[in-house]
């Protein structure tokens, strides 16, 4: 049984679609086109267990599609969707079956390519990988945070949650990419995300002509003081929906400046650590899973009693 009707046959999923007045009105698996889902055209059978979600983002300075770019690391990989607003590649890398997904940022896009892919696939595990501005004193430009939580600043997640639910990343996601950076040699933190909406005045830089409003303006300082690490507009929405949903949630974000410490933006700088740590981050939970043989969590200790 695929996890979303795992989901369908919960008693109190039934019992409000039951009373739902629109249920007869909608199709129950949202939309198609040519027997595809409609928002990313991909084909389910084709998706790996491991999905790295990318945004095509100007100031991280890829080249091409980032999609793409991460697909040029893997074997055998294959353009597996295609939609104008979604480009999707599959692929492995040191055994782990990989998908990537790029497309516009928010979390608004985040939410429509979850949905295709939550929906119609069982993969385990959705990481996003991106850029992001530092908030954290330690953090520098060419650091990657990668996320433990995020503090849901974004208003999609709340359409599905209160505010008050937590978005944390799953602990084996953590886990494996700070083996993977460890591994890499890469710069790098662990801590809080800050998902925001509006990049500019939401995040606490000013908008056209310098506008701002005092609780723009304190902004970086509130989360500075809280110790958070970085900002985005991504990690809320992926850490929260994958775990709604029984999935592992993480991030992986390259830090281009730093608003608090006044270092100064750099495009693209640090996004390769972030994409290669990704890649090794995959792999490094495609063994753990191996690790797990049937357990449902994974530990430590797992490979200790492997040598026993």
């Amino acid at each position: 049984m695929k996890k979303s009707d795992a989901i369908r046959q919960k008693p109190y999923i039934q019992a409000i679609q039951e009373a739902y007045p629109h249920r007869d009105k909608v199709p129950p698996r949202g939309f198609f086109i040519n027997g595809r889902p409609a928002l990313t055209q991909i084909d389910p059978e084709q998706v790996g267990d491991y999905v790295l979600i990318f945004v095509r983002d100007a100031l991280c300075a890829y080249g091409e599609d980032p999609a793409k770019v991460a697909a040029g690391y893997m074997e055998k990989a294959s353009l597996i969707g295609q939609s104008g607003m979604f480009t999707s590649y599959s692929g492995w890398y040191k055994g782990a079956h990989i998908t990537a997904v790029s497309g516009g940022s928010g979390s608004p896009e985040m939410e429509l390519i979850l949905y295709d892919y939550m929906e119609f696939t069982d993969a385990s595990t959705f990481l996003r990988v991106g850029g992001s501005g530092g908030f954290g004193d330690q953090v520098h430009p060419g650091d990657l945070v990668i996320a433990s939580g995020a503090v849901r600043e974004e208003g999609m997640t709340r359409a599905y949650i209160s505010a008050s639910y937590p978005a944390a990343s799953h602990y084996e996601v953590v886990c494996a990419a700070v083996e993977a950076a460890e591994t890499l040699g890469c710069p790098y933190h662990v801590g809080v995300t800050v998902s925001c909406d509006s990049d500019y005045v939401g995040g606490g830089r000013p908008g056209v002509g310098g506008y701002l409003q005092p609780w723009n303006a304190e902004h970086a300082g509130v989360y500075n003081r809280a110790g958070c690490l970085n900002g985005d507009r991504e990690s809320a929405a992926v850490i929260t929906l994958s775990a709604l949903f029984g999935r592992r949630g993480g991030s992986i974000c390259s830090v281009s400046d730093n608003m608090c410490t006044g270092e100064r933006f750099t495009a693209g700088i640090g996004h390769n650590f972030a994409l290669r740590t990704a890649l090794e981050t995959c792999a490094n939970l495609y063994r753990m899973d191996q690790e797990k043989s049937g357990r449902a969590h994974w530990h430590a200790g797992l490979k200790k009693e492997e040598t026993r």
